[in-house]
């Protein structure tokens, strides 16, 4: 499937963005800009199910199939949050960037407790509010939380339901297919402390951005952009 894209900036090097579940291109609102800055053309796409991409089934490796489709080859650095931390490694070997960063992605989805799971998702969907969502991130600029809002509303829930057979299940990666930098929340509870070691032993760079929820270029843009030293 042929994902929409937005892209910012009109540099000699490329970077791919790819947001996690529930949201869009515009989760990067920011982070598009800053790296535009730094000489790049941007590309971020909207996964399927998600903004104005097509609809259709879900599951990773159907996203990742959609990135290499849509995105192009060879770029200067991607990088994938959450689930789309997930859907870029699973297509990283296709799209073979010079770096990767890996932003507290989706490598092990804990087994669901009661409340916790795909249903939550959903439910999320049509109980979030503005309130809701600032209380939830009390870190976040407002118009991010204008952004989740509108960001919900397009959403395909659905997409959630395919995450339900990977629960319990550790999709940690054997090793990196190109440079990657494994950025962490602070905790993080998709990668813990063992888990993380793991990685490092497997040959990523892990670095932890200090308080940082789970949307880290949301709830600490500098932070976000600090742990990128080196990287740019």
């Amino acid at each position: 499937m042929q994902l929409h894209t937005h892209t910012w900036g009109e540099g000699d090097r490329v970077a791919l963005l790819v947001h996690g579940i529930m949201s869009d291109h515009r989760t990067w609102r920011r982070v598009g800009p800053a790296l535009a800055e730094h000489g790049y053309r941007v590309i971020a796409v909207d996964l399927r199910g998600h903004g104005r991409s097509g609809r259709g089934e879900y599951g990773p490796a159907l996203f990742a199939d959609d990135l290499a489709e849509t995105l192009p080859t060879g770029a200067d650095l991607a990088i994938g949050h959450s689930l789309g931390g997930l859907t870029l490694h699973l297509a990283v070997e296709r799209l073979a960037p010079k770096r990767a960063v890996y932003s507290d992605p989706a490598w092990h989805l804990a087994l669901p407790r009661e409340g916790f799971g795909p249903e939550m998702f959903a439910r999320f969907k049509t109980e979030a509010t503005r309130e809701s969502v600032r209380l939830m991130n009390p870190r976040w600029e407002e118009t991010d939380v204008e952004v989740e809002l509108a960001t919900l509303a397009l959403w395909d829930e659905t997409t959630a339901h395919c995450l339900g057979p990977l629960a319990g299940t550790d999709l940690l990666p054997a090793a990196p297919v190109v440079p990657s930098l494994v950025q962490l929340a602070d905790p993080s509870f998709l990668v813990d402390a063992e888990r993380s070691a793991l990685l490092e032993e497997r040959g990523f760079e892990v670095r932890t951005v200090p308080g940082a929820g789970h949307t880290i270029h949301r709830d600490d843009f500098d932070g976000f952009m600090t742990s990128l030293a080196g990287w740019l």
